[in-house]
């Protein structure tokens, strides 16, 4: 019987898993100055991520994506890959990255059990690239994204934060790259989180006006399915790719809400803008602790809200994306 739901009879196939915190690029979106190593943290281990995969997986979890910070930095990602595609139970396993090491290691993640990548490519000018992101490695992922393809991956996402005066010019280069490549495309909404608020009120640009755009030049939209996520995705019969659109501004954006968060410090979000996390660590330590595990599991969804408050100007205790895997 199915458990992951909450009071508004939303049903929770998702589980966003956060392995790190530590990130190696400074995008001005999420972490501008720089990843501050803290020593005293101790992220999830593999036996911890293994209990919670499987009792996710136990109350109807289908789908794992495995975030950071940038996932790759920890020396057994491609264990923790194999150990969640190993969970009963799960038929999806994503990760997202900002692809420094796809070109190395793409063809070991896929043999690991890996079925899909996200990759964030905020621009295809090198130097805007290299503006946005801090790091001069746009060769390095473009290479990395010909590796996944070459690995077997039938189609690759690739992530773009849109922001005014910055990228938002870059959309006909973008919809050239994916018209003859089996790309999908996705335009994130830029979110107003702890720390940016004048990047926000200086770069936002509302998706539902690229929406627009792309209705009018004959795109249409497809049906979701079950397990996918929050984006509204596009096709047009004269290319390839595929566009999807995440507009956590947009109405009803909550109503479909399907996923749950858990940090790299084995805390339960309910929400990315959540006020505070549910600790879940001291039910990760034995195996006999399954059933007690999914009873906190339960018992939290009793307080996920029927929506985010970002209209209000709330963004809860998220000072930027990389700390709980945004």
């Amino acid at each position: 019987m199915f458990e992951l739901q909450d009071a508004f009879a939303r049903k929770f196939q998702y589980l966003r898993l956060s392995v790190t915190d530590v990130c190696n690029f400074k995008c001005n979106y999420c972490l501008p100055d720089g990843y501050r190593p803290d020593g005293r943290k101790s992220f999830l281990t593999l036996d911890e991520i293994r209990r919670l995969t499987r009792a996710f997986a136990a109350m109807g979890t289908s789908k794992v994506r495995i975030t950071g910070g940038e996932p790759s930095l920890r020396k057994d990602f491609t264990d923790i890959i194999a150990t969640v595609a190993a969970t009963p139970g799960i038929q999806k396993v994503a990760m997202t990255t900002n692809g420094y090491r796809m070109a190395k290691q793409a063809a070991d993640w896929r043999r690991a059990g890996l079925t899909a990548i996200n990759v964030s490519v905020d621009s295809l000018d090198p130097r805007l690239f290299h503006q946005i992101t801090g790091q001069n490695r746009f060769h390095e992922v473009m290479a990395g994204i010909d590796a996944a393809f070459e690995a077997g991956f039938e189609q690759v996402k690739v992530n773009a934060v849109l922001m005014r005066g910055l990228n938002d010019g870059d959309l006909g280069r973008f919809l050239a790259w994916i018209k003859n490549n089996p790309i999908q495309l996705r335009f994130i909404e830029l979110m107003q989180t702890g720390e940016m608020d004048e990047l926000f009120n200086r770069h936002h640009v509302r998706g539902a006006l690229i929406k627009e755009q792309l209705l009018l030049q004959g795109w249409q939209q497809k049906l979701r399915a079950h397990n996918d996520g929050p984006a509204e995705v596009f096709w047009h019969p004269e290319y390839r790719g595929e566009i999807g659109l995440i507009m956590p501004y947009a109405k009803d954006f909550c109503a479909s809400c399907n996923r749950l968060r858990v940090s790299s410090l084995g805390k339960l979000h309910l929400c990315l803008f959540g006020d505070h996390g549910v600790d879940l660590r001291d039910l990760l330590a034995e195996d006999n602790q399954h059933a007690a595990l999914q009873r906190r599991l339960r018992d939290a969804l009793a307080d996920k809200k029927a929506t985010h408050f970002l209209h209000q100007g709330h963004t809860g205790m998220t000072p930027h994306l990389a700390s709980i895997g945004g």
